[in-house]
């Protein structure tokens, strides 16, 4: 192991909550295979499938920002404990009533459900890292750490969940109970661990204006209003351009989701889609080692923008693979763009907001990649079911080239970006954001 993840490992209680959280990680990865497979399979349609499976990755996207927010201000065991247990229940609800073709709007409401009680598992474990460490290039080789682990999930999680549902010993909901199962072990683990669990963050109640008390702070300037007012996390410009530039590079993912299941299915392949999932995943995992292994020269903003553009070239040519096989070497090679387009956009976002808003701002680039694959899902869902896999393939392939527009267009923001106060950085404070 490089000597940068020997490092953080080391600290204590380090690596027992890292383990926890990349066992209850699992499910993102497992509940939109599960959840395509299991209703194609017993109700004959792609845009079923992506209805449900859309429903809960859209909850999760409102949720999630929500229950980041009541973290910050009240803790993370408090807050977290019952509500993943409320979704662990609605989880193995929905699959009851799969197995037993009820109505599609009920599957769509205890999926929702069950997205709007799980949480962003990924910000909880990175609000912990920084909390834990002080170094910019230790929370760096951390959040990179964290990203491979995402990335273990999902070269896992879909060939287990694949494996499950496609079983004929098995019922085809299996993948549903598989992630309930996890969510709950591996959740209420990570929580039990509560010393190295943030502190909370009571937001200040807002006090009653003075006469004239506004005009000379405005005569002070900002520092003086400071104490009693926040900027919202969606206050700051950046935040919202990762959130935007995740939104569209989700709409890829969860539309590559769908079209590889398609894909299989129509080369008679279909128990290999979550293979070339994990083939995609694994790329991916490669490039978050080598990433976090080492500080690097280059800008955030620079490092965003080539990952988008990667992402852009290799998303193009998957509707030109003649088989699962080529198309997987093509998810590997396009995968290593993946971790560190993703890594750089959290630590854009971590730099920027105050560490008060650091759970609730990382979940909210979290719930935009979220909303993003949910849509993708959707809509390509309708796509397959009129065009097939190549139509599908060309539609991951547009999102993927709007998310590079929105990269390349956010870039003046991005250069702006000034780090908290709070959070230290080595040298200049602003070096690793504009330089």
């Amino acid at each position: 192991m490089p000597t940068a993840y020997g490092r953080i490992l080391r600290r204590p209680g380090a690596l027992r909550f890292s383990a926890a959280g990349l066992l209850a990680r699992f499910p993102m990865s497992m509940v939109g295979i599960s959840t395509i497979l299991a209703v194609q399979d017993l109700y004959g349609s792609y845009s079923a499938a992506g209805a449900v499976s859309a429903a809960n990755i859209v909850a999760t996207a409102v949720g999630a920002p929500l229950l980041a927010r009541l973290v910050d201000a009240h803790g993370q065991a408090r807050v977290m404990a019952p509500a993943l247990v409320a979704s662990s229940a609605s989880l193995l609800a929905l699959a009851a009533a799969a197995q037993h073709r009820a109505a599609p709007w009920s599957l769509i409401a205890l999926s929702a459900l069950a997205g709007a009680l799980s949480g962003s598992m990924g910000s909880l474990v990175r609000s912990r890292w920084t909390a834990l460490l002080k170094s910019p290039d230790d929370i760096h080789t951390a959040f990179s750490l964290e990203a491979a682990l995402d990335e273990t999930a999902f070269m896992i999680g879909p060939v287990l969940a694949t494996a499950l549902c496609t079983t004929p010993a098995l019922p085809v909901t299996s993948g549903w109970i598989a992630a309930m199962v996890l969510q709950t072990g591996g959740g209420l683990w990570f929580l039990s661990q509560r010393a190295t669990e943030p502190a909370p963050h009571r937001r200040p109640r807002r006090r009653a204006a003075r006469p004239g008390r506004g005009a000379d702070e405005r005569a002070r300037g900002p520092e003086a209003a400071a104490p009693t007012s926040r900027r919202p996390v969606l206050g700051h410009g950046a935040v919202v351009s990762i959130a935007v530039i995740f939104l569209t590079s989700g709409a890829m993912f969860g539309a590559n989701d769908v079209t590889v299941v398609a894909f299989a299915t129509e080369l008679d392949q279909k128990p290999a889609a979550g293979a070339a999932l994990a083939a995609w995943a694994a790329g991916s995992f490669l490039a978050a080692l080598a990433y976090g292994s080492r500080p690097w020269g280059w800008p955030l903003w620079k490092q965003l923008a080539a990952g988008a553009l990667a992402l852009a070239l290799g998303a193009s040519t998957f509707a030109v693979a003649p088989n699962l096989a080529v198309v997987s070497g093509l998810y590997a090679l396009t995968g290593l763009a993946i971790a560190p387009t993703i890594t750089s956009g959290n630590n854009i976002v971590q730099v920027t907001v105050a560490p008060s808003q650091l759970t609730e701002g990382l979940a909210w680039v979290s719930t935009a990649l979220n909303i993003g694959v949910s849509l993708g899902s959707m809509v390509a869902g309708r796509v397959l079911d009129a065009s097939g896999s190549r139509g599908g393939y060309l539609l991951v392939a547009g999102f993927a080239w709007t998310g590079a527009a929105v990269a390349a267009g956010s870039l003046p923001v991005l250069r702006r970006v000034r780090a908290h106060s709070r959070i230290p950085l080595e040298g200049r404070a602003d070096e690793r954001c504009e330089r």
